[in-house]
């Protein structure tokens, strides 16, 4: 179980590095693309961050639904008992 979870917190971990430095190419992108007179990508952007912003929220109520479920699970044998 240990090794499980020490897993999944590298593989968490790792991979966030790898999206914190895209947010510098995608502006710059999109810096580039408004001075050329494109500003369709703005708006595919906006959808991004706001996707972005909310993943954490849903992980937080994931994790925390999990865990409600296995207390009440775990309360519920030892009244059986």
């Amino acid at each position: 179980m240990k090794l499980k979870l020490g897993l999944w917190v590298v593989f968490f971990f790792g991979f966030q590095i790898a999206t914190w430095a895209q947010c510098a190419m995608c502006r710059a992108s999109v810096e580039n693309n408004v001075s050329n007179g494109d500003t369709t990508i703005g708006a595919g952007l906006n959808t991004g961050i706001l996707y972005l912003f909310a993943m954490p929220y849903l992980i937080a109520l994931v994790i925390g639904l999990l865990w409600y479920r296995a207390a009440k699970k775990r309360k519920s044998k030892v009244a059986i008992r």
